[in-house]
């Protein structure tokens, strides 16, 4: 069975090769394009990986980050932040699980995805 992750990232092309570095790596991807959609369905699944970029429309990564490691269902879930600001990403070390700072290539998310896999 496929595990869900979900990209959380308002740049299109990079939800793209995002998406398909995931689904190369065996996951079912669901990609969301702000902020708010995500807050929205996080309230309705349980990915087993989150891809979230900090810069978002409407509400912050900064923000869901709070809600997945605040909300019980999220508890096993890993986040990776993709981030282009480096002191962002390094003001969420702790509580994210991977810290990328973009530019991300596909190949890296790939291998380091597929290495999380359960």
């Amino acid at each position: 069975m496929n595990e869900l992750a979900l990209v959380i990232e308002d740049d299109l092309d990079l939800s793209t090769i995002f998406s398909e570095a995931l689904t190369a790596a065996g996951f079912k991807t669901e990609a969301i394009l702000d902020g708010r959609a995500a807050q929205a369905r996080l309230d309705e699944v349980a990915p087993y990986i989150v891809i979230l970029d900090m810069h978002l429309p409407y509400v912050s990564g900064l923000d869901l980050l709070k809600q997945i490691r605040t909300d019980e269902r999220h508890k096993d879930a890993l986040v990776v932040i993709c981030t282009a600001d480096a002191r962002m990403g390094e003001a969420v070390t702790d509580d994210a699980d991977f810290v990328l700072i973009k530019p991300i290539t596909f190949t890296q998310l790939r291998d380091l995805t597929r290495r999380l896999k359960r």
